[in-house]
């Protein structure tokens, strides 16, 4: 089987899986208890925090452990608008947002709050002057994505940084779900408020994440209890996963030039390939993020392309995962300016710096084959 689908999610890496079994064999300890179980294990939260911390180069006190994205993007989200909700109800996003952004803002709209989604082009950018229009004075957050699950965009975050320097009340939420070890990220220095991250993104656990917050801005807690994670997301932390997020992000931030170089060689050959192809129209921009390619072949359904592959051992996906079984939105392409039918041929292979070369020559064999019968059919 080749795996072409990790950015619905990841293998996780085998020193991963060995850090996650030994911490729950063995440090079992609520890290809240009081106990000598209880405070070996809260040591080794604080460590996992702290790693985490120390590889992104911001401060321990800016990192809070999540269940993963979606929870992440909603707490930033809903916990900036109850947080500032004296202040203003309106939010600014873009149309290519996840379904946990997207979600979570329309769920904002039903109560009261005003949203203004901004357009893409069809090279899936944002128009940074129609931001600039967008902001009012009542505005409290931007929410904009850093890569497009989707098609691989890289959303133009340091130049909005840029723009919110000169609206320091306004809260920038990123979901950096896809970027982490795929480009580079400079939470320290940036305008970022709050940046979201999921494990199973980069090869830990699923159900693992962490979210930064910078220090000095304020997100109101959407879990309430027992006060875990300095008080802003109670409920008994998942240690023996957060331990292997940490050891996870370690090895994924390891010579990561080397993996995105790795991982850009395998897009540009096949997205060469499927360039030479009368009837594949490739919708990624050329400047993208390294491991996502999303292309369609003219006039067959993405469904139809993924279950040929899948039938030659080639694991890829239409668009996001999230959404693409029960349609909870529409394609990215779409908004990219394609017609409807266009972006239902929308597929997406996404790599991980697992994938090498010789998949790809694999894929391109297979492709081939099922090209010619689809040609036949159509």
């Amino acid at each position: 089987m080749i795996y072409f689908d990790n950015s619905a999610t990841t293998e996780m890496n085998r020193q991963v899986l060995d850090s996650l079994l030994a911490a729950s064999k063995s440090y079992y300890g609520n890290p809240s208890s009081l106990h000598t179980l209880g405070e070996e294990t809260s040591h080794l939260l604080r460590q996992a925090r702290k790693q985490i911390a120390s590889l992104l180069k911001v401060n321990e006190d800016e990192i809070f452990f999540t269940s993963g994205g979606t929870e992440g993007d909603n707490w930033a989200i809903k916990g900036t608008a109850i947080e500032k909700m004296s202040y203003g109800r309106h939010i600014i996003t873009s149309s290519i947002e996840h379904p946990a952004v997207i979600n979570s803002v329309k769920q904002l709209e039903n109560l009261g709050w005003e949203v203004t989604y901004l357009p893409v082009d069809e090279n899936g950018q944002i128009n940074i002057q129609d931001l600039k229009r967008a902001i009012r004075k009542d505005t409290v957050l931007v929410s904009v994505m850093a890569v497009n699950n989707e098609t691989g965009s890289i959303l133009p975050i340091e130049k909005i940084s840029t723009i919110l320097k000169d609206y320091p009340s306004i809260h920038f939420h990123v979901d950096a779900v896809q970027a982490i070890g795929k480009i580079d990220l400079d939470l320290a220095s940036s305008r970022v408020d709050v940046a979201v991250f999921s494990g199973h993104k980069f090869h830990a656990p699923k159900g693992t994440g962490f979210i930064y917050l910078k220090k000095g801005r304020k997100l109101a807690p959407l879990l309430s209890g027992g006060g875990q994670e300095s008080g802003k997301r109670s409920g008994t932390e998942n240690v023996p996963g957060n331990i292997a997020l940490a050891k996870a992000l370690r090895l994924i931030l390891e010579d990561s030039h080397e993996k995105r170089k790795g991982m850009l060689a395998c897009k540009t050959e096949i997205s060469a390939f499927l360039k030479s192809k009368e009837r594949v129209q490739v919708f990624t921009p050329d400047k993208s993020a390294p491991h996502i390619i999303c292309f369609g072949v003219s006039g067959i359904k993405g469904e139809i392309v993924v279950h040929a592959l899948e039938q030659k051992g080639i694991i890829m996906s239409t668009t996001s995962a999230c959404s693409s079984k029960r349609k909870l939105k529409q394609p990215s392409v779409r908004d990219m300016g394609y017609s409807k039918d266009v972006a239902e041929t929308a597929v997406r292979i996404s790599f991980s710096h697992m994938n090498t070369l010789n998949e790809v020559e694999e894929f391109k064999t297979a492709f081939d084959e099922i090209y010619n019968q689809l040609k036949a059919i159509h």
